[in-house]
């Protein structure tokens, strides 16, 4: 399998419109001659066409420089990661690697041909004066056919993928190419050919007083689903957005529980929590070998005394590789598409009451004043119960997201983050203290130094030291008046 990020552009034109030179945009020197390809793809999809409603494509193509299977993940005019697998002549199926990648947006459910899209392309090559390709420029005639409806269309796309060029670049082009009259496209080919379906597949709108909850719920469940295929292979980044989402569906679903049938929406957040438990481990394991290895890194050599990174490196090595065959297994399990499928019919089903705006903005003053009682309660004593202040910081996690549900801009989710960032400061020092502990337990055991050990025991000791005054500070910048007046609608 090879995996790339795709960062392209896409815009149509009225009949008659010409591509205008681009020279000079972005240290465009000059163009290539156009070459001809002619690509035909047969996009895949579930009957209920989740991957293109989750941001997925799925193709099987022939010609071009990288025919065979593609799964393309992403938003169109952004960067879109792309993995590709070769496709042999008998090849009637993805994958078996393929279909894990798409399993969270597939529900687990088969896919099968959707669409048809056969494309005349003449492609050129935006070089430098050093005869670098920093874009690629295609041409498109595009005939597609949705194979379930019939439906057919046809039209023309200019297609603008990077290289070795920057935004800076793709901006350059974009001004040129709109002066010249052409539109951006939102989305793809596939989405195109699939357009009347998927019309068919949007749920009806929520009731307006509840849309904001609703949205706030479907934008974690997409992210979750987003990142499904990069949470698979490890991906940090991937990792850390999927637990936050699930995080957020959680706490949301508490919050405003009284929108949906009790037992099922506790039900589903038992579930969620069981999902963040598999993508717990992975995480804490990533952020903690980074964060010790970034503080042996921090100490003169003369104070590192014994084999302290390699211990690390070993210990995080064998900590993660089995974190990751549980996040694996259960990505890949029933219970997961089990989940997903129950979160959908939470979202995109009528809620189970009507509510007014002010029964929104009650449940989101009713988080933020529990916050405030928590962590009021943990400083109360100077801030040394680290139970307390634990308690504090998941309390303050539920605030900023209920707050995030009703006003995502506010000044208040800045505020509430940054008291967040606090309290994980400290919870991060303590977590990371008994760690270092249990390290050195091990290195007096093995008969080696254990100095070093102790030495970052007592640096993170001085940061838990540090965190009562920070708290307070930023405690009282979240309860400015101006900073909560809206609160109060």
């Amino acid at each position: 399998m090879a995996t790339v990020v795709e960062r392209e552009r896409k815009y149509s034109g009225d009949e008659g419109f010409r591509l205008p030179d681009l020279t000079g945009c972005g240290g465009v020197a000059t163009a290539s001659d156009a070459t001809a390809l002619d690509l035909d793809a047969v996009y895949w999809d579930t009957a209920d066409l989740r991957l293109a409603r989750s941001g997925y494509a799925l193709r099987r193509r022939t010609g071009g420089h990288d025919a065979g299977w593609h799964l393309k993940v992403g938003a169109v005019g952004g960067a879109r990661t792309e993995h590709q697998f070769p496709a042999g002549p008998e090849d009637a199926d993805p994958p078996a690697d393929l279909v894990a990648l798409f399993r969270g947006a597939s529900r687990g459910r088969p896919v099968a041909p959707a669409a048809r899209v056969v494309t005349r392309r003449r492609e050129r090559r935006l070089l430098d004066a050093a005869g670098r390709t920093l874009a690629e420029v295609a041409e498109d005639d595009v005939r597609a056919e949705d194979l379930v409806s019939g439906e057919r269309q046809t039209w023309h796309e200019i297609e603008v993928e990077l290289v070795e060029g920057d935004e800076a670049l793709l901006d350059a082009v974009d001004d040129r190419l709109r002066a010249a009259g052409a539109r951006t496209v939102p989305v793809s080919k596939s989405h195109r050919a699939l357009g009347g379906r998927l019309a068919a597949t949007r749920p009806a709108p929520a009731d307006p007083a509840a849309a904001p909850v609703v949205d706030y719920l479907t934008a974690q469940r997409d992210t979750l689903i987003g990142h499904h295929a990069g949470a698979l292979g490890g991906d940090e980044d991937a990792v850390h957005d999927m637990r936050v989402a699930v995080r957020r569906l959680r706490s949301t679903l508490r919050t405003f529980r009284g929108l949906w049938d009790r037992a099922e929406s506790e039900g589903v957040r038992a579930e969620l929590r069981w999902l963040g438990g598999q993508l717990g481990p992975v995480r804490d394991v990533q952020v903690m070998a980074a964060r010790l290895a970034d503080a042996v890194h921090a100490e003169p050599d003369e104070l590192v005394l014994g084999p302290v990174e390699a211990r690390f490196a070993e210990r995080f090595a064998a900590d993660l590789a089995t974190a990751l065959d549980g996040l694996r297994a259960a990505l890949g399990s029933d219970r997961y598409t089990g989940l997903l499928r129950r979160l959908d019919a939470l979202v995109e089903a009528p809620t189970a009451r009507d509510v007014r705006p002010r029964w929104v903005t009650r449940r989101v003053r009713r988080a933020v004043t529990r916050f405030d009682e928590r962590l009021d309660r943990a400083l109360a004593d100077g801030g040394h119960d680290d139970t307390a202040l634990h308690e504090a910081r998941k309390a303050g996690k539920r605030a900023r997201y209920a707050v995030e549900v009703r006003r995502p801009d506010a000044k208040l989710v800045d505020r509430l983050k940054d008291l967040q960032d606090a309290l994980g400061a400290h919870q991060d020092s303590v977590v990371t203290r008994e760690v270092l502990r249990e390290q050195a337990l091990r290195a007096y055991a093995d008969g080696e130094n254990t100095f070093t050990y102790g030495l970052l025991h007592a640096r993170q000791a001085a940061v838990a030291d540090r965190a009562g005054p920070a708290l307070a500070k930023a405690r009282d910048r979240a309860r400015r008046r101006k900073v909560r007046r809206w609160l109060k609608g």
